[in-house]
């Protein structure tokens, strides 16, 4: 096959996904970062299952083992790893805990942090530190990005992890973290990261980074619901964790619940011992469909894609006197969020989300989030608004 055919090809298996996409009708939707839209196969399984329940014809309570198996599997290939190192979640901050609660730290170990995270990683080290009776070491960001030197000047003998968002939330900062785990490596420190804003999007082995446990939830660019996750944990890494939390679930019953008066089971010897018997069946439906569909597409293509996409928008944003670009473009540290800014940025907002396109503004910029379901029309579209705005 042609290298032109296998791109014809590819084009036309993203104009069949974003058909599975209703909201693309009548709406430009930018706000995969904040939350992603449902596709139709999506509204179909959790109405399969609504009717199923209603109708209360068959117990359906053991079906979702074969689909969290199928999860567990599935993101296990996205991201390099086996699939007994992959437990399902509720959020990113359920892995989060994990490894803030779980980890073997002692009284006076550092945990370092950058100083432009999101609320989720910061929080829950916090409640850590204050707990366990930990020290937080903010590193200084240089432009509001995470700056290697400063982290490395950061690090004393008392230092013990690092915790750091893959993708910033507010302007698409991608960290480089096959550098930063070497540096962490070096160090003897673990390394969590907090993946929620570059799962479905950018290509990650986690094997070859050397990540110690990497969390994310599902709800954004993973287009499911909300109460979606899933976290890594790879063999080493789960053999040093004192649970937080523990469940009946972690142990393998081989769905035989008929004696349940079996007090002396072992615990899982996977991450999986770590869930919390996560049975929300409408979620793991959910988030069965929505995985098929990155599946199927690539997530190394839709970084392609989005980035085409997100290309045509910034070149005009550099040929307008309006705007400035405030994201990385770089091939090492941009992402398939995009930001901008206006003089007048409260009511550039208010006129965008007027003429049909959803986005928001974060941290002084307008936040665009291209996803797998955009196409050309949609930038031209916002492009043609932000012109009628500069001219008003």
């Amino acid at each position: 096959m042609s290298k032109k055919s296998s791109g014809l090809k590819l084009i036309t298996k993203f104009e069949r996904a974003r058909k599975l996409f209703p909201h693309t009708k009548n709406r430009i939707y930018f706000n995969s970062a904040s939350y992603g839209p449902f596709s139709k196969p999506l509204a179909d399984a959790v109405n399969r299952n609504l009717q199923l329940r209603l109708n209360a014809v068959r117990d359906d309570s053991h079906d979702s083992f074969a689909d969290l198996e199928f999860l567990r599997k599935g993101y296990a290939s996205l991201l390099g790893v086996k699939k007994n190192e992959i437990g399902i979640g509720l959020n990113t901050t359920f892995g989060l805990n994990i490894a803030a609660f779980g980890l073997p730290f002692k009284k006076g170990d550092e945990i370092l942090l950058s100083d432009t995270e999101f609320p989720a990683l910061a929080y829950t080290w916090k409640a850590a530190a204050e707990k366990r009776g930990l020290k937080i070491k903010r590193i200084k960001s240089v432009n509001r990005c995470f700056d290697i030197n400063n982290f490395k000047k950061a690090i004393t003998k008392k230092s013990r992890v690092l915790a750091l968002s893959y993708v910033q939330f507010f302007d698409g900062y991608k960290n480089d973290l096959e550098e930063i785990s070497k540096i962490c490596r070096n160090h003897d420190l673990f390394f969590v990261v907090d993946g929620i804003q570059g799962m479905g999007v950018e290509p990650l082995n986690l094997k070859k980074i050397n990540v110690d446990i990497f969390s994310s939830g599902c709800q954004k660019w993973m287009l499911s619901p909300q109460g979606c996750g899933f976290f890594y944990l790879p063999e080493k890494i789960q053999k040093l964790i004192e649970p937080p939390f523990m469940s009946w679930l972690g142990t393998d019953w081989k769905t035989e619940f008929t004696d349940l008066f079996k007090y002396d089971k072992p615990y899982f010897d996977s991450a999986q011992k770590f869930e919390m018997g996560y049975y929300a069946v409408l979620n793991i439906l959910a988030m069965k469909e929505s995985f098929l569909i990155i599946k199927d597409l690539g997530i190394k293509n839709i970084q392609k894609h989005n980035y085409r996409l997100i290309d045509i928008l910034a070149d005009y944003i550099k040929s307008s006197n309006h705007y400035k670009i405030t994201s990385r473009m770089d091939k090492k540290h941009r992402s398939s969020i995009f930001t901008f800014t206006s003089e007048k940025l409260p009511e550039l907002h208010r006129y965008i989300l007027k003429n049909g396109i959803t986005l928001v503004r974060r941290e002084g910029s307008i936040r665009v989030s291209i996803h797998l379901f955009n196409n050309e029309n949609d930038i031209r579209k916002i492009i043609k608004v932000l012109k009628r705005f500069a001219r008003s």
